[in-house]
């Protein structure tokens, strides 16, 4: 038995390395021989269209084939007509570009946001709009400042920003959202968290049981207060506190700015709320999930959601061709030994 599970080990071993050889073979062959095809850059998609399209394959669905036909030329006359009036400028149809920021602890979508937001700015205009359907429930403070400061980018260039919040904006992602000139909620997303919060977990007693001694060297008074591993005392954890005071003092101070009419001091506690206390208490101007709110813009506007993809670099797509080879042979001796079990 004991000589079956050591063969058996040494199975799975040589499967999974000869699965990851051959998958980074093919990822590094495909990346050198079709660069092309894992490029990144700027997609733009007409969401009019996209919407047209569900509703008409509803319809013909429902329609019967003489119908269908008509309606289908009723369309194509209709298209045209919208063609020919946007290219003569005399449709005077508003454009709003739709942004989907979907945020984590570091907003490491900040990067991709950045380019979104310099290629709209290159053609956008005072009578357009940018909606953000932004999904965050906060992180670290600095690249959720970061964040927020792209888009105050379209609201300093006086183009209309709306904020759409279908899940959630609470903590760094309010403060990415209190930037927008409106802010739109579903009646069960969390709103607000308008507060700091630094967790460390401290070693120091049990080191100290062990016989570890932990040596921490600083030039500066307050180079490093509360540490993982030293002994922290008052005077660390009071200058901790100031420092999230400060830091708190400034989230405030954006939130009013932004929206003055706002009792910052009641809704500045660290709480947070759903969307119908929200709109309340004026953290959102209305609820509507996002749906709902393009839909109704598509009656009247040209919709045009923008995403930027950083292009993957070569080690980045053997990594995820390793992945997914690794993945796929787990997958398959998991079956082989089901079926081992099972016959």
């Amino acid at each position: 038995m004991v000589q079956f599970l050591l063969d058996y080990g040494l199975f799975l071993a040589k499967a999974v390395t000869v699965v990851a050889a051959v998958a980074a073979i093919v990822a590094l062959t495909v990346g050198l021989s079709r660069k092309e095809s894992s490029s990144g850059g700027l997609t733009v998609e007409k969401l009019n269209d996209k919407y047209r399209n569900l509703r008409l394959q509803l319809r013909h669905a429902l329609l019967s084939r003489a119908e269908r036909r008509k309606e289908h030329k009723q369309e194509r006359q209709q298209r045209k007509l919208e063609e020919k009036s946007r290219h003569s400028g005399a449709g005077g149809r508003r454009r709003v570009f739709v942004l989907d920021f979907k945020g984590d602890i570091r907003a490491t979508a900040v990067s991709a946001l950045r380019e979104e937001i310099s290629a709209i700015l290159g053609v956008a205009t005072p009578t357009d709009e940018v909606v953000v359907r932004l999904e965050n429930f906060g992180g670290a403070v600095h690249e959720h400042g970061l964040a927020a400061a792209q888009l105050l980018r379209v609201r300093d260039k006086g183009i209309p920003l709306t904020a759409i919040v279908d899940k959630g904006a609470a903590s760094g992602g309010y403060l990415m959202a209190c930037v927008a000139n409106r802010i739109i909620a579903a009646p069960f997303a969390v709103i607000g968290s308008i507060g700091v919060i630094a967790q460390v977990p401290n070693f120091h007693r049990l080191l100290e049981a062990r016989g570890v001694d932990f040596e921490q060297i600083t030039a500066g008074r307050y180079k490093r207060t509360v540490t993982m591993f030293g002994k922290n005392t008052d005077d660390d954890r009071a200058k901790l506190r100031e420092e999230l005071e400060d830091i708190h003092g400034l989230f405030k101070q954006v939130v009013t700015t932004h929206r003055p009419t706002l009792d910052i001091e009641a809704v500045a506690t660290g709480e947070h709320w759903y969307g119908s206390r929200a709109l309340d208490l004026k953290l959102v101007d209305a609820l509507e999930t996002s749906d709902d709110y393009l839909h109704r813009a598509a009656e009247s506007a040209d919709l045009y959601r923008v995403h930027y993809k950083a292009r993957a670099t070569l080690q980045q797509r053997v990594l995820s061709a390793v992945r997914a080879g690794a993945d796929e042979a787990a997958a398959w001796l998991s079956q082989r030994d089901q079926d081992g079990r099972f016959p």
